[in-house]
């Protein structure tokens, strides 16, 4: 991979911990805000007051007169004065693991990443939309804390050896899909030195979190205009690097569902200007399922199944050849439409079968390879395109924001 000569600043910080012999930590970590549909998030809160998901996605509290925002400041305010969350020591890197039931792991680290206000060390690689950024800000300036970490993803070749941790970790707990996440503290000078310099040494691509790192420079920029140029805590964001490697990482699809669709719309007809439109089968469960699992380029309708191949030049006419492009491109016929977002193809399907969506697009996940050539040409892609999984936990540690 090339390699600009631009340095990210990485440095680790005085961490916020929730303290194992006050509560247990399976009760109090959950899921990053933007996949928490409202019932998991009910089901969290109900399953410990001190959750996680009461600071990450609070809810407003009439009788106290307080918002959304001010609930999960003194939320979190509380905690620490109540010794349910405590501060480390001393500054340190976090050394985080996350092992599958199949096994696949991902190891990196949790530091404070410096914000790039040009671009060049730090690589946003997807277009934003504007909401969750009002949002995510909202809550940064209440709390004034970064409360789960964006997934940066290093291009420097080989940085997972100077990621790896050493010794038991001191949190090792289960997720609710079974998925194991291990946290290390490292506040050894001589590691925390390797770990900032093997970070430094490359650019650093926004994998999962770009609402958050764009709303922490917005942030950074409106506390630098109302106190000055003075370097602080501002100045960085909580984040979880990883090398960007098939090894370390695993990149599913995000299928769209469609509705809104004219009446009569013939569906393939529409698609043909961009793909080849080939009859699959039935809509049955079988047909499907083999096209999900196959991680088929693919058509779902009431009426059929069908695999979509770009026609030769399509990715060139766009200038891009993600899937999400290509689809984007093809359903510009159809500007009325409305496309949301699915996770899996069994989501996907299930959405279809229900009759909240009129039709669904299975898309296929993008390369590690196509991640990489996108950093280095500077370029984003369209919003959702990529789906980053397992998901760290919030919870694991917080970063205060001390100035």
């Amino acid at each position: 991979m090339c390699q600009s000569g631009a340095v990210p600043r990485f440095e680790p910080f005085v961490g916020l911990r929730y303290d194992p012999t006050v509560v247990h930590l399976d009760q109090v970590i959950a899921p990053p805000y933007d996949v928490i549909e409202p019932p998991e998030r009910a089901r969290l809160a109900g399953r410990h007051a001190a959750n996680a998901v009461h600071v990450e996605l609070p809810e407003a509290d009439l009788r106290a007169s307080l918002d959304r925002y001010q609930v999960a400041a003194q939320l979190l305010a509380d905690w620490q004065a109540e010794g349910i969350v405590r501060a480390e020591p001393a500054r340190a890197f976090y050394p985080y693991r996350m092992i599958t039931p199949e096994g696949a792991r991902s190891t990196g680290v949790i530091g404070a990443l410096g914000i790039d206000e040009e671009g060049d060390d730090v690589l946003p690689h997807e277009e934003t939309m504007p909401k969750p950024k009002s949002d995510r800000y909202d809550l940064l300036a209440a709390t004034r804390a970064n409360l789960s970490p964006i997934w940066g993803l290093s291009l420097a070749p080989g940085v997972s050896d100077a990621l790896a941790p050493a010794g038991p970790p001191v949190i090792d707990v289960l997720d609710d899909d079974g998925v194991r996440h291990q946290l290390w503290v490292q506040s050894d000078p001589a590691a925390i030195a390797a770990i900032s310099g093997a970070v430094g040494s490359a650019p650093v691509v926004v994998a999962d979190g770009h609402h958050r790192y764009e709303t922490a420079r917005r942030y950074r920029r409106d506390v630098r205009a109302a106190h000055g140029d003075a370097p602080g805590d501002h100045d960085l964001i909580m984040a979880f690097v990883v090398e960007l490697s098939e090894d370390q990482l695993t990149v599913g699809p995000i299928h769209r569902a469609l509705s809104g669709l004219p009446p009569r719309t013939d569906l393939p007809a529409v698609l043909a200007s961009t793909f080849e439109v080939v009859h699959a089968g039935d809509s049955s469960d079988r047909v499907v399922s083999a096209l999900g699992e196959s991680q088929s380029l693919a058509l779902i309708t009431a009426e059929g199944a069908y695999l979509l191949l770009p026609r030769p030049g399509a990715a060139e006419a766009i200038g891009s050849d993600l899937d999400s492009s290509l689809v984007s491109a093809a359903l510009e016929a159809l500007p009325k439409a409305t496309s949301t977002h699915k996770h899996s193809w069994q989501e996907a399907l299930a959405s279809l079968r229900s009759g909240e969506a009129e039709a669904v697009l299975l898309l296929r996940p993008v390369t590690v390879a196509q991640i990489a050539g996108w950093a280095e040409g500077r370029r984003r892609m369209p919003p959702k395109t990529t789906y980053f999984s397992p998901k760290p936990r919030t919870g694991m540690v917080f970063r205060i924001l001390a100035s």
